[in-house]
């Protein structure tokens, strides 16, 4: 070891940090030969490779859901109910930001499959998070201006 808590130039350490640096990725891929968030985790399997690329998929999902939570219905103004309010936000808020980091790494793969199914899943998160909850029937206004439902 040199000062400092370097490895010596042609130490063991020092090769084996070099090693590792190699077979890193520095740009996007195609191919299930990855590794996803954990070392040999999907492995080689093309199975377990789609299994890898459901899981992501899914945290992106659940990563949008949890950035517009449904609102809760406080039926009085007290301070224990805007306090579970704040403290139920901050715990959804302390979540979504580890999920995020585990997207980020999962990014970092460098993998395609995966940075593709990371935006997907972004996608279809935004859209059901901010579809839950809305009427989607047809509405249609009358010629007072009122709104009729054009379903009934």
């Amino acid at each position: 070891m040199q000062e400092g808590g370097e490895p010596a130039a042609g130490s063991d350490d020092n090769m084996e940090t070099t090693m590792v640096m190699a077979k890193m990725r520095m740009n996007f891929y195609w191919g299930h030969e990855a590794v996803v968030l954990f070392s040999g985790w999907p492995g080689g399997s093309l199975g377990w490779y789609f299994v890898a690329l459901l899981f992501v998929f899914l945290l992106a999902v659940v990563t949008e859901l949890l950035s517009s939570p449904p609102p809760l219905k406080l039926s009085g103004q007290g301070q224990g109910r805007v306090a579970a309010s704040r403290l139920r936000d901050t715990a959804a808020h302390t979540l979504r930001t580890g999920l995020n980091y585990l997207l980020m790494l999962s990014v970092m793969s460098f993998n395609l499959g995966v940075f593709i199914v990371v935006v997907t899943g972004h996608g279809v998160g935004f859209f059901i998070a901010r579809n839950r909850g809305v009427d989607l029937t047809d509405h249609r206004t009358t010629s007072t201006g009122l709104t009729n439902n054009a379903s009934a």
